[in-house]
């Protein structure tokens, strides 16, 4: 059974409290409901919705870890850094 598209978008909101770890499980959750079918047009406008969300989290996640570990190659590659 699928979420009401209210109980959808009301998830929405929640999207930025999630780790990187839970909004990709759900996304995989909602690409399976959509793939599946069955669901009305307004449901699966809600799921899309949802599933936008989630995948714009993860990629702002995978952007923060992509400039750390820039910001770590830079420290470990300046000059003197090696040396104590």
């Amino acid at each position: 059974m699928t979420e009401s598209p209210a109980k959808v978008t009301e998830a929405a909101t929640d999207v930025s409290q999630l780790s990187y770890e839970e909004a990709r499980e759900q996304l995989v959750k909602v690409v399976s409901q959509l793939e599946a079918g069955g669901v009305s047009l307004e449901q699966s406008l809600a799921l899309w919705e949802r599933g936008e969300a989630l995948a714009d989290h993860c990629e702002r996640w995978l952007e923060g870890a992509r400039k750390r570990l820039a910001a770590a190659r830079d420290q470990t590659d300046a000059p003197g850094a090696s040396e104590s």
